[in-house]
């Protein structure tokens, strides 16, 4: 299966009510061999309204972390544990997650990424541990199934709260060096 395949595959889930209520299917953005995939929780309003993820205001922070740390955003993947945006913004529930979560595998397994970055508390509960504390834990890192993962906030955070901005930045300097560290 392509990632094109698995895509087609996303358009037609009907596992859960929220792609009645979807504008465009977000299923994600990037390089198809990256060495490093980001994962946030679902898509946002913006991100519903183009399908392509982290495009808001949080994305434009993110793509600006990014910059910082000489990531090119089009050398990553980048995707949501949903594919689809929940009404007014709202965590997804664990039954939505449920439903996604096999199209997430699959698209991990076929990027194949040494890396994984979860956006946020949510992403960070769903992959690493269910009781990632991201506050606590976020720049710490993990090994899973061969992969090395950690968890940085959620750039929407950070718009919320500011002063977590420096934290954010140093979490990006360190994947910037695992990342080279595998060159």
């Amino acid at each position: 299966m392509s990632l094109e395949e698995l895509k087609t595959e996303c358009e037609s889930c009907k596992d859960c009510p929220l792609w009645e209520s979807r504008t465009n299917l977000v299923f994600g953005t990037g390089s198809d061999n990256a060495r490093l995939m980001f994962i946030g929780e679902a898509p946002g309003e913006q991100e519903d309204k183009t399908g392509v993820p982290f495009v808001g205001a949080a994305g434009q922070l993110f793509d600006r972390y990014l910059y910082a740390v000489d990531i090119p955003r089009e050398s990553v993947y980048i995707a949501n544990i949903l594919k689809c945006r929940p009404p007014r913004n709202r965590d997804p529930l664990p039954t939505e997650e449920d439903a996604c979560r096999r199209h997430l595998e699959k698209q991990i397994e076929l990027i194949d990424p040494k890396i994984i970055v979860c956006l946020g508390r949510v992403s960070a509960k769903r992959i690493i541990d269910e009781g990632f504390m991201i506050t606590k834990q976020h720049g710490k890192w993990f090994e899973k199934n061969g992969r090395l993962i950690t968890a940085v906030y959620h750039p929407s955070a950070l718009l919320r709260d500011p002063a977590k901005k420096g934290e954010m930045l140093t979490d990006m300097k360190a994947i910037k060096a695992k990342l080279d560290e595998l060159k």
